[in-house]
């Protein structure tokens, strides 16, 4: 697969070693002429090759053939009562609980911090973004959607929480707006609504996939029994059974020690009847439900513990019982890059997923330069190719959930180790 970088076609390796020299932004001579990482493709929405977001290079896409979209210029909407960022023409909402507190209110600095930094990192960016407080509440989050629709919104990013999506996404929907959210949970997802987030049916299908590559084919599963391990089940079902698996049993387990273990031995009377079992919950359950296996005779050497990307986690990465144990995970290098720019912008560390406000500004201002009137529409959105950013190419499927591009890690027991790297793009078919 070709890419074009500087005006010349280059492979996606050479596209990617080119960025690596220029040095993370100090070369922002090559960073202004770089565009896309994979491929190109023909689109009807408009006579521009489409450029797919490249990881931090997306605004200098250019179109490289036919004239240039339709002017994108909107009437002004007037001033906006939220905090704005940025000074284009085009005019996206950004919707975070800053005012909640604890966590929530800790949460949504971070990603503005991080939407802040995407328009620093691109100053020509012809959009301005406006943030809109939601308080963590459904009803705030409504009352935040209705001002950023009045004030001439043609995107909205966020919110966070599944609660305040469903209050969201009626009043965008009506309006003909497009909401990118930064929830998990897929049944708030659709008719206009697309999540950003890591969603745990994409850990289950790479990490089976990955085992059915391994010849793995019998199979049990531990699980949290509550909402998350709800969707994980029903991810591992139809994985396992379209990779042509068998599972002998799924044990569910409260989020309480003593029924952890006693689910743990259950698994381990059938462990001469398997050869992998998935324990995707965190780093607190599953060093107690290997301890079980252990005790019980059952270790990794002899059936292959698969994990979920709440395996990123020290504690599970330095369990000796876990060694040899893979899980999926996006690539750590970019947001390490991010993780290390927002800590010298903002003297902190950014929480794991602050990436996403950051690709969200990204994509939505690579859409505005590429597409025109074009830019959020469902069409483009929902290109098959995807797009790329801090941790890895992902794409929007119509029915609004995502699929990423994950890596395969395998445990050490005193760390990790990349297994198998995720593809650089969607390849056809998938």
């Amino acid at each position: 697969m070709k890419v074009l970088y500087s005006g010349v076609t280059a492979s996606v390796t050479e596209y990617a070693h080119a960025i690596a020299k220029s040095a993370m932004f100090k070369r922002p001579d090559i960073m202004s002429r770089a565009i896309i990482a994979g491929g190109w493709i023909r689109a009807r929405v408009s006579t521009a090759l489409v450029c797919l977001l490249a990881l931090f290079a997306v605004h200098a896409c250019t179109p490289v053939t036919g004239p240039a979209g339709p002017d994108s210029t909107v009437g002004d909407p007037g001033l906006a009562s939220g905090e704005t960022l940025g000074t284009g023409s085009v005019r996206v909402a950004l919707l975070v609980s800053r005012s909640a507190t604890g966590n929530a209110g800790s949460t949504a600095l971070a990603y503005r911090n991080a939407a802040e930094l995407a328009l620093k990192d691109f100053p020509n960016a012809d959009i301005q973004l406006v943030v809109y407080d939601t308080g963590g509440t459904p009803e705030s989050a409504l009352t935040a959607a209705n001002r950023a629709v009045s004030e001439g919104a043609e995107l909205i990013l966020g919110p966070l929480f599944s609660s305040e999506v469903r209050a969201v996404a009626p009043i965008a929907r009506r309006a003909g707006i497009p909401v990118v959210a930064f929830s998990s949970d897929s049944a708030v997802a659709g008719n206009g609504v697309y999540l950003l987030s890591f969603l745990p049916a994409n850990n289950i299908d790479a990490i089976i996939d990955y085992a059915a590559s391994k010849g793995q084919r019998s199979y049990a599963a531990i699980l949290p029994d509550d909402g998350y391990g709800a969707v994980v089940e029903a991810a591992f079902r139809a994985r396992v059974a379209a990779t042509g698996g068998r599972i002998l049993v799924i044990e569910k387990y409260q989020l309480d020690k003593i029924d952890i273990q006693a689910k743990a031995a259950k698994i381990a009377e059938i462990g001469d009847q398997i050869d992998t079992l998935l324990i995707p919950g965190t780093g607190e359950e599953v060093p107690l439900i290997t301890g079980i296996l252990s005790t019980s005779g059952m270790s990794g050497n002899d059936v292959l513990y698969l994990g979920s990307g709440q395996w990123d986690d020290r504690r599970i990465h330095n369990d000796q019982a876990l060694a040899g144990a893979v899980y999926p995970a996006p690539d750590r290098r970019g947001f390490d890059t991010f993780a290390q720019r927002y800590k010298a912008a903002y003297q902190a560390e950014p929480p794991r997923r602050a990436s996403l406000a950051y690709d969200g500004v990204v994509l939505a201002a690579g859409l505005v330069r590429q597409f025109g009137n074009e830019r959020f529409s469902q069409t483009v959105l929902t290109n098959s190719n995807g797009f790329a950013g801090i941790d890895g190419v992902f794409r929007f499927l119509t029915n609004g959930a995502n699929q990423r591009q994950l890596n395969i890690y395998g445990v050490t027991g005193s760390g990790t180790r990349l297994v198998k790297p995720a593809p650089r793009a969607f390849g056809s078919g998938t």
